[in-house]
């Protein structure tokens, strides 16, 4: 996904409460939705931990976008 009009999209989609950021449980949540992961908040939360650059535990849209367009 190179393309960041899909990427803010996707990112939107993550997003669930609509504050900028996502979260591990909106993660979490949006995986399980996606019917393909079932993961535990834990795992979610390394998953974000290992994108989110700033050490805030939230992933934001430029992190997002920064680990897609690598």
């Amino acid at each position: 996904m190179a393309d960041i009009q899909e990427a803010r999209k996707e990112f939107d989609r993550l997003d669930a409460d609509g504050d900028g950021f996502v979260t591990a449980a909106e993660f979490k949540k949006a995986l399980a939705q996606a019917g393909d992961w079932n993961v535990t908040e834990t795992v979610a939360a390394t998953i974000i931990a290992q994108r989110d650059l700033d050490g805030d535990k939230l992933l934001s849209f430029d992190e997002f976008w920064a680990y897609l367009s690598k």
